[in-house]
């Protein structure tokens, strides 16, 4: 096993966790390296692309059902295309890939990984959101994190019919906000290791 997904919490630090992870350990860690290359493929603008690749709303999901055969679009096009990104950079060797529903398309071409879920309480989140983007408004810094975090379980949900942040789906769920990101990140590297050997 070489590879490592990471699903994670607005504001839980999973992309920084997931970035340190990969440095200790060696190995590659993509993240906008997958939209990078899912424009290139679609030729998409890449605004687009970071903009619409999780950000379903529950119309969509409506409209899905009552339609399924004669509703596509532009997501399904880009999830599409950075499925086979990432099954492309997963084959070329260890790495840490985050989001885009990595762990259930590696599993469903038989390719192990350590699937990794971080979250935290809302208190922590709420501390590190504000620093994404730049306001200290709790009413602001709340719909972030609702908003956020809504489009990643409706775009999990939707491309892989399972439900987000549910333990069932990860072999390691970690709680950064009590941890602290440097137990996370050995936490992680222990595990990676262990079901390497």
């Amino acid at each position: 096993m070489n590879i490592i997904t990471i699903s994670r919490e607005y504001g839980a630090g999973g992309h920084s966790i997931g970035k340190r992870v990969a440095e200790e350990l060696g190995i590659e860690f993509y993240d906008r390296d997958i939209i990078r290359n899912t424009v290139r493929e679609s030729g998409l603008d890449a605004g687009v692309v970071e903009h619409e690749e999780e950000e379903i709303s529950r119309a969509d999901a409506i409209w899905r059902l009552i339609t399924p055969a004669a509703y596509t679009d532009r997501r399904e096009t880009i999830h599409s295309i950075e499925r086979k990104v990432i099954l492309m950079l997963a084959k070329k060797g260890p790495c840490v890939i985050l989001g885009r529903c990595a762990d259930t398309i590696l599993e469903e071409f038989d390719i192990e990984s350590l699937n990794v879920f971080i979250y935290a309480d809302a208190i922590h989140r709420a501390v590190r959101v504000s620093e994404l983007i730049g306001s200290k408004n709790p009413s602001e810094i709340q719909k972030a994190m609702k908003k956020t975090d809504n489009a990643r379980r409706n775009y999990y949900q939707q491309f892989t019919g399972k439900h987000w942040g549910d333990t069932k789906n990860f072999n390691l769920s970690i709680d950064s906000g009590l941890l602290g990101y440097d137990t996370c990140v050995r936490l992680i590297c222990e595990a990676y290791r262990a079901v390497s050997e």
